[in-house]
């Protein structure tokens, strides 16, 4: 969350002339709702539920630049197919960072917690393993704005794109 997926996703897939799809934005044009009301009346399971079968499709369809959701990989089933599908980059942020770009979107229902700060350390402590076991490239964001991070991505995916 707050790595800048979607923005650094679209400014990428402009570089490479590809298409861009950002699951969440996906799964609300399909159910006709928002992420948070997702969660409210389905629960994260249901939402994750919804979100594999969002990147199922996604991964059968044309050849893209895909932004995920950061929980996305809490799911072995989507490790799988993140590994199979495409070739996957992890947008990585510190703390402080993460915490300065959630802070500006109410659009976050894992951090509507009295302390955000200490839920991102928890988030980043049980994702940070599965990031790395699905990335192929490892791309820090920090102090980078958006379009310096998708040019250092296309840098670190080039090798992957040129086979």
């Amino acid at each position: 969350m707050g790595a800048g997926k979607s923005t650094i996703g679209k400014l990428l897939a402009a570089q490479l002339r590809l298409p861009f799809a950002d699951t969440d934005k996906v799964l609300e044009e399909r159910t006709g709702a928002d992420i948070p009301w997702i969660f409210d009346v389905e629960g994260e399971a249901g939402f994750r539920r919804r979100e594999s079968d969002v990147l199922k499709e996604l991964c059968h369809g044309v050849c893209q630049v895909i932004g995920t959701g950061g929980g996305i990989v809490l799911l072995a089933e989507n490790r799988r197919m993140l590994k199979k599908c495409g070739h996957v980059a992890y947008l990585q942020a510190g703390v402080e960072q993460l915490l300065e770009r959630t802070s500006k979107n109410a659009n976050r229902p894992l951090l509507y917690v009295p302390d955000p700060r200490k839920r991102i350390e928890e988030i980043l402590r049980e994702r940070e393993p599965l990031y790395r076991e699905v990335a192929d490239v490892i791309c820090t964001t920090d102090h980078l704005n958006p379009k310096q991070a998708s040019v250092l991505v296309a840098e670190r995916l080039q090798d992957f794109l040129c086979q």
